[in-house]
């Protein structure tokens, strides 16, 4: 393989900590991969699954990102706080936590596992001050480092899981399933207020970002030591996108999706059902476009949200 060939599909990531996404995906780049990006920011301290985008793959990013649940485990500290709610920011407050095997410290541990269990009845959490949540356009971490006064922002989030792993004071370790887009460092933060202790995020793993999981991940040392081994760890376009039905068009319905029209319904397509979601290709197997089921007219037809195929030039 020529390092100047662009692939298009999908390459899991195991992030190592200490570099920012855009780092990550940044090293991918030099193998020879210009178009490039990825699903889901992972914060520098933290490691697990990043879902590279390659190619035709980056036109996928806002249906990736669209209701697919994370699973995260993580370790909080009892008694630090920090400006960024993880141990990347800088220390604004450090207190005494009990003793593990005193009577404090049993009771502490009880509120711990009280605390996280109520996780499950979390619906909205504070976003951080150093996140890239915008205020009327600025990043919120420009105004925290600007010394400016930062929003307090919330956002909708749902926990369908939350265990405690163990408890050996101050660290408690979790594990917990969340919606897309939830700041894990919101829960340790709002854990330690809630004990009236503070608490701070010390690692952070993701095990899993829909629809692929750590065990799928491949190591970034890997993946840059061996660039003529990177086409058999890329995944197609269909891998991400498990619940979407494919369809494999014939010429005249190729030809019309690249001119942008919607294609009629008939049953090689299966069953219609308007608001369904597909993902065409060709006889070649080359993926072609995203699609969705409207009717148009009175008509049972395939509307293209984005084409996955490039442009043809004059």
């Amino acid at each position: 393989m020529s390092l100047m060939e662009q692939l298009h599909g999908i390459l899991i990531i195991d992030k190592p900590g200490g570099m920012s996404s855009a780092q990550c995906v940044g090293r991918i780049k030099r193998l020879g991969q210009k178009k490039i990006g990825h699903a889901g920011t992972l914060d520098p301290m933290a490691t697990g699954v990043l879902i590279v985008l390659l190619g035709h793959a980056t036109k996928l990013s806002g249906y990736l990102l669209e209701g697919g649940e994370k699973r995260y485990e993580g370790v909080a500290r009892l008694g630090l706080v920090t400006d960024t709610w993880d141990a990347e920011g800088q220390i604004l407050e450090e207190r005494a936590v009990p003793a593990a095997g005193t009577p404090e410290g049993d009771a502490l541990e009880a509120d711990v596992r009280r605390e996280v269990a109520a996780w499950l009845e979390v619906r909205e959490q504070p976003v951080p001050p150093y996140s890239a949540a915008k205020h009327q356009g600025q990043p919120l971490y420009r105004l925290a480092r600007a010394g400016k006064d930062v929003p307090l922002k919330t956002k909708a989030i749902q926990i369908s899981r939350a265990e405690l792993q163990w408890v050996k004071l101050p660290d408690v370790r979790f594990r917990v399933t969340c919606s897309s887009g939830s700041y894990i460092r919101s829960l340790a933060h709002s854990l330690g207020m809630r004990l009236g202790c503070g608490a701070t995020l010390t690692e952070l793993t993701r095990l899993y970002s829909h629809p692929f999981g750590l065990d799928e991940a491949h190591s970034l040392d890997d993946v840059l030591a061996d660039p003529e081994g990177l086409p058999r760890r890329v995944l197609p376009l269909s891998a991400a996108l498990p619940g979407w039905p494919v369809f494999t068009v014939n010429p005249a319905e190729e030809a019309a999706q690249r001119n942008g029209r919607a294609l009629m319904h008939h049953p090689g397509f299966g069953a219609f059902e308007a608001g369904q979601r597909a993902l065409t290709r060709n006889a070649s197997g080359e993926p072609l476009a995203l699609v969705e089921a409207r009717v148009q007219d009175g008509q049972p037809v395939w509307v293209m949200l984005r084409g996955l195929f490039t442009p043809s030039t004059p």
